[in-house]
């Protein structure tokens, strides 16, 4: 198999999907990461932690939609040009 342009984005694409099936109480909550644990104060910067949970849900939220028709048509893709 070849490292083509293709591949990176099919790689891209799982990951994508990964994080977009995290599921909050069930996985993040057990590891520590629930959405009540990166609660800072007032002018502080959020930490890292407080930073990943928020684009683990920015990720579960906007890319909902897409990532049904960016599936469906790497499925279509595979199917046709193996």
């Amino acid at each position: 198999m070849a490292f083509t342009l293709y591949s990176l984005l099919q790689a891209a694409l799982l990951l994508v999907n990964a994080v977009a099936v995290l599921h909050e109480e069930r996985f993040l909550r057990h590891v520590g990461w629930g959405s009540d644990q990166g609660i800072g104060g007032f002018g502080e910067e959020p930490g890292i932690k407080a930073q990943l949970t928020n684009l683990i849900r920015s990720i579960r939220t906007v890319m909902r939609v897409p990532l049904i028709a960016v599936n469906s048509i790497t499925i279509v893709l595979l199917l046709l040009f193996g």
